[in-house]
């Protein structure tokens, strides 16, 4: 059976798509669980979904997917899963990087790159060159990647090229240098598996963003649950600090 099946188009989507989605994809372990199935096969399970969601993501017309795949504090985890983790992500992007580029896909990967093997960095450089050009969806894979890690990152670059900026820099001085500079903020966070907090995720962007928690475990997360998401966002009224009635005179 198709992980997003025609049965689920009974939700109508009749408000603002948002530009930027964001997602946390927890749950992959516990879905395997359940089944009495090793951890991998979630992990496994869990990179269907991500394809569907992309092509779901296209098809709505939404201009940025971001995906948060690898935490810095992954490296935690037995290191036999990560070994595995690391593998399927090598996998995935001998396989997927073609059919990216077909559809006119534009893959980024952000994070601190510094602990991955030669292999891994190359392909990476390869996926983001083939489809550097590509005007569609922009995915991007947070990989190794922490949202106190980029604002420091960031800062450190601002003042590599901007010395004089010492004391007195702003928002504005900052943004540039962040790892997503090129996005704008996400308008959507969704994190799957229960938990209710952003993990060190994207800090810095989510300032503003709706927050959407869901109970489905990630190897779950159909295009029923995604339309759910979507649906509740349509559903919010973003004031970013007004109030409704300044926005019902704008």
């Amino acid at each position: 059976m198709a992980l997003f099946s025609s049965s689920t188009q009974s939700i109508p989507l009749t408000g603002e798509i948002p530009r930027h989605v964001a997602v946390i994809m927890d749950g992959n372990g516990r879905w395997a669980k359940k089944r009495f199935l090793p951890r991998i096969a979630g992990h496994k399970r869990g990179v269907e979904v991500v394809r569907e969601l992309v092509k779901q993501s296209a098809t709505l017309g939404i201009e940025y997917l971001t995906l948060f795949a690898f935490s810095s504090e992954n490296w935690r985890r037995p290191a036999e899963e990560v070994t595995f983790l690391m593998g399927l992500f090598m996998e995935a992007l001998k396989q997927e990087v073609c059919k990216l580029h077909e559809n006119n896909i534009r893959l980024v990967m952000i994070g601190d790159h510094a602990r991955f093997d030669e292999a891994l960095c190359a392909q990476i450089a390869e996926a983001e060159n083939l489809t550097r050009a590509n005007t569609g969806l922009t995915l991007t894979i947070a990989v190794n990647y922490g949202g106190r890690w980029d604002i420091v990152q960031a800062l450190q670059k601002m003042q590599r090229a901007n010395p004089q900026l010492q004391e007195n820099f702003t928002e504005e001085d900052i943004t540039p240098y962040l790892s997503m500079h090129y996005a704008p903020e996400p308008d959507l966070f969704i994190r799957t598996g229960g938990e209710q907090r952003i993990s060190n995720f994207l800090l810095w962007q989510l300032a503003y963003s709706e927050l959407y928690f869901t109970d489905t475990l990630w190897p779950d997360f159909d295009e029923h649950a995604f339309k759910l998401a979507v649906k509740s966002y349509q559903q919010r009224e973003r004031r970013f600090g007004r109030t409704g009635e300044q926005l019902k005179t704008n």
